[in-house]
């Protein structure tokens, strides 16, 4: 029976870096994975590391420390990871969102972000296609994108070079704690034995969290997404709607019967590498078909298209759905549950894994070694839910 340090649950972009950093702190590490690297949320999202989106706290501080991290981690990592920082842009097109975004813009700026409210005339200087309308725009320099699958091979790669063992498409159907070590039994009947467990399961997590007692609030936020064919840029700012913020601040702003407001819509508008633009996103908590629907499809070309007309001349080549990890307020889950010594939790980032990966791979290797995190955490603690 093989034995580890460390096993990571969980081969999404989250476990992935968690064992990277595990690795890098000389820890011999597996990772276990129930079907192929990248199958849940990290294979069918978008690319965005996203400021803009954050409340001031402990969101917005995790998201700028990732971000750093980020800036260079195709050196790290030794291949490009598709990083690139355009700024961002959130378009206000409804006068009664225009105050509570100009709240929300000066409490992120007091927290140290470089953001701002623009006038419609530098709106279309910026995007010369988008609608006659708008109102205003918020306007940040640092909001960033990245590859995700291109971060999750080198992930994969930097990890199997340190010594990692993978295992893929195995099923855990016990943890079973054996004085200091954990015994994981998998559904072949074959097991490995270990010091540490890293729960890194995104929407499945909750599942993992059972087979040792542990009520873990997560639950999975459906996301859609469209992908167009290979266009000229529209502008160089990756392009948000009023509506995704006002959504979480005031969300009786949102009409309550409307298709919006039942999908959680909110739209997300990059540009990748390749020239391809994804239009997203649907937030339908709870939902775990992975089917795209055509209301879904429909609702988010009719947004895109309100904002951007030029684009109803185009073609969208696919659609694709995925399970985002949403934790019950939202925030990650990263800690060690203190009633069950050496199993540690990296779970719950909603639609920010993408985002927040290299940070939480960080700190979660602190915790495993014991050591002061970099950032003050007790409040990512899954005790906060009693």
């Amino acid at each position: 029976m093989k034995t580890y340090d460390a096993v990571v649950v969980g081969g999404g972009i989250i476990g992935l870096s968690c064992a990277y950093y595990l690795l890098k702190r000389g820890k011999k590490v597996s990772l276990v994975e129930k079907n192929e690297i990248g199958a849940g949320a990290s294979g069918a999202c978008d690319d965005m590391i996203l400021l803009q989106s954050k409340a001031p706290g402990i969101s917005l501080e995790l998201a700028i420390e990732s971000l750093e991290i980020y800036k260079n981690l195709s050196n790290d990592l030794g291949m490009d990871i598709g990083f690139h920082t355009r700024g961002g842009m959130i378009l206000i097109d409804k006068k009664e969102h225009l105050g509570l975004m100009e709240s929300y813009v000066d409490s992120q700026r007091k927290y140290g972000l470089d953001i701002e409210i623009i006038d419609k005339k530098q709106v279309k200087k910026k995007h010369p296609y988008v609608k006659e309308g708008i109102i205003a725009s918020t306007f940040g320099t640092r909001d960033s994108q990245v590859d995700p699958m291109r971060v999750m091979k080198a992930f994969l790669k930097s990890n199997l070079d340190m010594g990692m063992d993978l295992y893929r498409n195995k099923n855990i159907s016990e943890i079973n704690k054996l004085s200091s070590w954990w015994q994981i039994r998998f559904d072949d009947g074959s097991s490995i034995e270990t010091e540490t467990i890293i729960n890194a399961a995104g929407s499945w997590s909750s599942d993992i969290g059972k087979l040792v007692h542990v009520d873990i609030p997560v639950t999975p936020l459906k996301g859609q997404i469209l992908v167009t064919e290979q266009l000229p840029s529209l502008g160089k700012e990756n392009i948000w709607s009023s509506d995704y913020i006002v959504s979480k601040l005031k969300p009786e702003l949102i009409e309550a019967d409307s298709i919006d407001k039942r999908l959680g819509i909110g739209l997300a508008f990059s540009q990748t590498a390749d020239g391809n633009y994804l239009i997203g996103s649907t937030r339908e908590k709870g939902n775990f078909n992975k089917n795209t629907t055509y209301e879904a499809i429909e609702t988010l070309t009719k947004q895109i298209t309100y904002f951007f007309p030029i684009l109803k001349k185009i073609n969208m080549i696919r659609s694709f759905a995925g399970f985002r990890p949403l934790s019950q307020d939202g925030k990650p889950i990263i800690c060690e549950v203190k009633e069950n010594e050496g199993f540690f939790i990296a779970t719950g980032h909603g639609g920010d894994g993408i985002a927040l990966a290299p940070i939480t791979g960080k700190l979660l290797s602190q915790l495993v070694c014991h050591e002061k995190t970099s950032m003050a955490i007790d409040e990512l603690n899954i005790s906060r839910f009693g």
